[in-house]
């Protein structure tokens, strides 16, 4: 029961994110020929900024260190085992860290199913000159965004209760910079 109450957010995350991910890149292999283009006709105007494509990646989240796949396989199993040892350690009210680490379980665990079952990673996020990518990607890029915009938000929390601490700290009339040690 105790490791049900300590991993139940980031296990249900993560399960969210890898269906979804697994779900829609079914659909792509299903429906699109490797290699093809699909957008709806009355959206043809779109087509030069965003549409559906059928890519496979061997390498890194949009398509970088292509021919690696063996190597990104085993990194995932070691960032899948740190994010679950790590976790419980996160203090409860460290949203952004609790959530960003769910977010990049459900990334690596999506994009590792595809290199353990079909020996790649299916692609079909295109939009404009940006490299190709899948909802799992997106959940490690928007992960690593929301971990940033946490610490952004705990920094200037921590500013202000430093200053306020310092502000009582200071004698009546004086300036917090004119306050002296002795």
């Amino acid at each position: 029961m105790n490791l049900i109450r300590r991993y139940w957010q980031i296990v249900g995350i993560a399960i969210v994110i890898v269906a979804l991910d697994q779900w829609t890149k079914g659909l792509v292999r299903a429906n699109i020929p490797l290699g093809g283009t699909w957008l709806p006709e009355s959206w043809n105007w779109l087509h030069p900024y965003a549409r559906i494509v059928h890519w496979y990646n061997t390498g890194a989240a949009f398509g970088m260190f292509k021919e690696a796949s063996m190597v990104f396989t085993v990194l995932a199993f070691i960032v899948i085992g740190l994010i679950l040892y790590y976790y419980p350690q996160v203090e409860k009210a460290d949203w952004s860290l609790r959530i960003a680490m769910s977010m990049q379980l459900g990334g690596a665990t999506g994009n590792l199913i595809d290199r353990l079952t079909i020996g790649h990673v299916t692609d079909f996020i295109s939009i404009g000159n940006f490299p190709v990518f899948n909802v799992a990607d997106a959940s490690i890029s928007t992960g690593a965004a929301v971990l940033f915009l946490g610490i952004i938000l705990m920094e200037r929390a921590e500013r202000k209760k430093n200053q306020e601490t310092t502000q009582q700290d200071t004698p009546p009339g004086e300036k917090p910079s004119e306050v002296t040690s002795e």
